[in-house]
């Protein structure tokens, strides 16, 4: 099997994505593969998939001010992380005066459901600050966090 790596672009992500397709989650006999593009992915909007996580490990640094928009992306770089990253490997988001980066770990599973632990590093003036946390995925291809 012959693999090429993009640095950037949407390819990385497609090949991201085909890389988790064989991790699935069952429930009620029904399978949704954990890649993007499955048929459930496609009938959520991404709005749905950021209203999930439920502010994510970001909205656990209280002392974190960033604005709305700041805020969006650094929830998107959250779900790409955990929908089609591969472990260890960083999805870096850049925002007006802040930056992150996101590392999920490998999937594993929890009952039928596939979860990921990651951390968020956002850099606020030059501070560096990182939050943990894990998340398991929903059949409809949205992301729950753990308490």
């Amino acid at each position: 099997m012959t693999r090429t790596i993009v640095v950037s672009g949407r390819i990385a992500v497609i090949a991201s994505a085909m890389a988790l397709a064989g991790c699935s989650t069952t429930s009620g006999g029904q399978t949704a593969a954990a890649g993007l593009g499955t048929t459930a992915t496609r009938s959520v909007s991404s709005t749905t998939y950021i209203a999930a996580l439920q502010g994510g490990v970001i909205g656990r640094l209280s002392n974190l001010d960033i604005g709305a928009s700041d805020r969006q992306r650094a929830l998107e770089a959250e779900y790409r992380a955990l929908e089609a990253a591969p472990g260890g490997q960083p999805v870096n988001w850049q925002g007006r005066s802040v930056s992150g980066s996101v590392v999920a770990n490998a999937p594993y599973q929890v009952g039928s459901q596939n979860c990921r632990q990651y951390s968020h590093t956002v850099t606020v003036k030059g501070q560096p600050t990182t939050a943990r946390g894990a998340a398991c995925r929903n059949p409809d291809g949205s992301w729950t966090p753990l308490s």
